[in-house]
């Protein structure tokens, strides 16, 4: 039985709902941001259980195929943008591959439903990722332009500033407190 539940956006969210499942006694085969496998349908008991609890951690289960599309497709940017190593990749490609449709239906179906664009949702998840670096110190400019498929250290810093309304020095010195977390994008 699958199931896709919303705002699991990172490792942690993973843990908990894999904590939660294993306290209501279910056989697990997977658990990915997102999307739970379970080798067995659940009891209308623990079905309702599940729901309660998900619901007190900040979850919630997807009973709505539209739903379920637009939350895999951001778990699909967000896993991409925070989490894989490889920084040269097309979104396009990417999710018409995960996904087995056209970009061009993947994109309307997002556009319909969030009232953005996947491009720029994946700005968005892009400038995040950027605070965290920045935030952290963990690499330059330079590096995190390259890291996250910039053309250039001036885009990253254009784009930075027409969203966040600062530069990334700017950004830097005022600190960690201006950052989102990833399911208030």
């Amino acid at each position: 039985m699958k199931l896709y539940i919303k705002n699991m956006v990172c490792l942690r969210c993973v843990k908990a709902v894999e904590q939660l499942l294993q306290s209501i006694n279910t056989k697990v085969l997977y658990v990915h941001l997102g999307e739970v496998l379970l080798e067995e349908p659940l009891s209308s008991t623990q079905w309702q259980h599940l729901q309660s609890e998900l619901q007190s951690l900040g979850f919630e289960l997807l009973d709505d195929a539209r739903k379920q599309q637009i939350d895999k497709i951001k778990s699909i940017i967000i896993d991409h943008i925070h989490y894989e190593e490889d920084e040269k990749f097309l979104f396009t490609e990417v999710l018409s591959k995960a996904l087995l449709r056209e970009y061009s239906v993947i994109s309307k179906l997002f556009s319909e439903t969030e009232g953005i664009s996947i491009e720029q949702y994946v700005i968005l998840q892009k400038i995040e990722k950027v605070k965290e670096l920045l935030a952290y110190n963990e690499m330059n400019l330079n590096e995190i332009s390259f890291k996250l498929g910039y053309s250039s250290v001036a885009h990253l810093s254009a784009q930075f500033k027409k969203v966040t309304g600062l530069t990334p020095s700017q950004f830097k010195a005022q600190g960690i407190h201006l950052r989102k977390p990833l399911d208030e994008v």
